[in-house]
């Protein structure tokens, strides 16, 4: 094999394991964790007598925050989920462009989609960052959270990765 289908394998292998990062980040439970709480971006499993109980997030906090609480939660849900759509879309825009495109012009709307997947997760794992768990003493951030943030520098490499390509290949 030459060093361009070398170069080529290991994007995709790096590609794909960014979008098994980022969904395991988005599905799993484990954005904040404690000995008896387990959160997410969908909710929070508390365990009462060694049995896991499912709590909506939409139904916590109660208090005067909680429509803040909503907005915050929604949107990293959203930013979350297109994250993981826009790298999705980002491989199959890479391989159609590998085939299609000539020099010069490939690998520009892949590292576009790309930047925007990374855009996507830093917003989410910012905003998770700054507006929960900011006044807990107990407890800390889960794999899925520490995933999310690997997600982000994973995004950003394939993104500046397909950029200079593009400029390599002129």
């Amino acid at each position: 094999m030459n060093s361009t289908m070398l170069m080529l394998a290991g994007i995709v292998v790096l590609h794909i394991t960014t979008i098994i990062l980022l969904l395991v980040a988005t599905i799993d439970n484990a954005w904040w964790v404690t000995d008896t709480l387990s959160t997410d971006l969908w909710g929070r499993w508390v365990m009462t007598n060694s049995v896991w109980h499912y709590t909506n997030l939409k139904n916590y906090p109660e208090g005067n925050y909680s429509n803040y609480f909503n907005v915050y939660l929604q949107t990293i849900q959203a930013t979350s989920v297109l994250a993981c759509i826009f790298a999705i879309l980002a491989l199959f825009v890479f391989v159609a462009q590998l085939f299609t495109l000539p020099k010069g012009q490939r690998f520009t709307f892949t590292g576009i989609l790309q930047a925007i997947s990374c855009l996507c997760i830093m917003i989410a794992a910012s905003i998770y960052t700054a507006e929960f768990h900011t006044n807990e003493t107990e407890g800390s951030y889960g794999h899925s959270y520490v995933l999310a943030w690997i997600s982000f520098v994973f995004t950003i490499l394939l993104a500046i990765t397909y950029f200079v390509l593009r400029k390599k290949s002129e």
